[in-house]
């Protein structure tokens, strides 16, 4: 009786330890992704893999693209999100008061030297510290066919805007045309050139205050977009409708475009692997900002409130560094989020360029605030279509709106 009494004790124990056992530890990721897209089959294999080795479970719920929409309800509401993923600029900016302060735990991992500084100093520098992992970055600048200029013998890539004016003569002269310029981009491709003169930080000041037709630089920028386009460096039909002149890239009758990294993917879909190059935007004598390039990034957050921003950590570490990021540049053809790992053939240039940058320009992010943003895009439309005989009559038509 005494025996049977001591089995049901300690039956009766052991029962108590379980239910009062530690239950697995799960974090739940809110991707901006669908299922079945590369990048999500990617993140899937990582989850699966983190758990086999930690035990922890990443429960993933795909909320598309539209999960900027739902983000901000969500966060405030304490919902169970631990990870969210979204453009670094929302993250360092809107959602900057729901995420957790990750710099500790990168600083313990020595996540800087898996990163680029370009990222990581932006997102310090807009939440006051680091509140992101990139995880897709992207860059702009000028890509280029190596094939074109092998063929007009260009051995050198431009680094000032008088070297890309050689570039183009030579291009010119060999029968290909040396620019393609979609109407979508044509504003990209204007500030671009004009933040070389003024800086993102004055470009800012004549958004708000006008006097476009008194900046020098600005004035200047204009009529170097006029002189390219009276020399006939654009191939026929620019500025054309999306995508109309960059598909001219894959059809050998343009060289160059200024876009962000993703023209190379869409232009590829369409004609086969290219022999792409990269280069950043030529600096410009006197400029104000010689280096600057287009940095942007889908990345990743753990919530301020996560119970789990440990484990939430270590599973991102494992998805934008090593093998698991070397597979999403490669499935996913994008740039690998740690510069170790290398970027997919038609992205040559791009780590080094990141690497390189040492400040982020924002997509137009001094001028795409101002209320009359939908006409200065029409305005740059008709400065790449020659509308304008000098860069003041330009400037001037810019101070109109004010």
């Amino acid at each position: 009786m005494k025996k049977l009494l001591s089995l049901l004790l300690a039956l009766t124990l052991l029962c108590t330890i379980c239910a009062f056992a530690e239950e697995p530890v799960t974090i739940n990721f809110w991707s901006m992704w669908n299922s079945g897209e590369p990048q999500a089959t990617v993140i899937e294999e990582a989850a699966a893999a983190y758990e086999a080795e930690t035990g922890v479970h990443v429960n993933i719920e795909w909320k598309g693209r539209d999960i900027n929409t739902l983000l901000t309800a969500a966060l405030e509401a304490g919902e169970a999100i631990d990870i969210f993923e979204d453009d670094y600029n929302r993250i360092g900016q809107v959602y900057a008061p729901h995420t957790y302060d990750l710099t500790a735990m990168a600083e313990a991992a020595g996540y800087a030297d898996n990163s680029y500084a370009v990222f990581n100093d932006q997102a310090v520098a807009w939440a006051g510290y680091l509140n992101s992992i990139t995880e897709q970055p992207q860059v702009g600048g000028v890509f280029y066919n190596k094939d074109a200029f092998a063929e007009a013998g260009i051995e050198a890539e431009p680094t000032t805007w008088a070297e890309f004016l050689d570039c183009c003569a030579k291009l010119k002269e060999a029968g290909i045309a040396p620019l393609a310029q979609d109407g979508a981009y044509t504003n990209f491709s204007f500030y671009y050139h004009l933040v070389r003169y003024l800086g993102e930080d004055a470009i800012a000041q004549l958004r708000d205050n006008g006097g476009w037709a008194q900046s020098e630089g600005a004035v200047k920028a204009a009529q170097d977009i006029i002189d390219l386009v009276n020399a006939g460096y654009l191939v026929d039909g620019a500025p054309d409708e999306y995508p109309s002149s960059q598909n001219k890239i894959g059809t050998g009758e343009a060289a160059m475009v200024v876009c962000a990294n993703y023209v190379t993917s869409e232009i590829n879909a369409i004609f086969g692997e290219l022999n792409w190059g990269l280069f950043n935007y030529p600096a410009v004598d006197g400029g104000a900002e010689p280096t600057a390039a287009y940095a942007g990034a889908n990345s990743l957050a753990i919530s301020d409130y996560s119970a789990h921003p440990q484990e939430a950590f270590d599973f991102i570490m494992k998805l934008v560094t090593g093998e698991f990021d070397q597979k999403m540049a490669d499935t996913a053809a994008q740039i690998p989020a740690d510069p170790h790992n290398t970027a997919p053939a038609s992205l040559t240039g791009t780590v080094e360029t990141l690497v390189a940058a040492d400040k982020p320009m924002t997509w137009c992010g001094a001028l795409n605030t101002h209320p009359a943003w939908a006409t200065m895009k029409d305005l740059c439309t008709k400065l790449f279509e020659g509308a304008y005989a000098t860069g003041e009559d330009f400037c001037a038509a810019m101070d109109a709106l004010y």
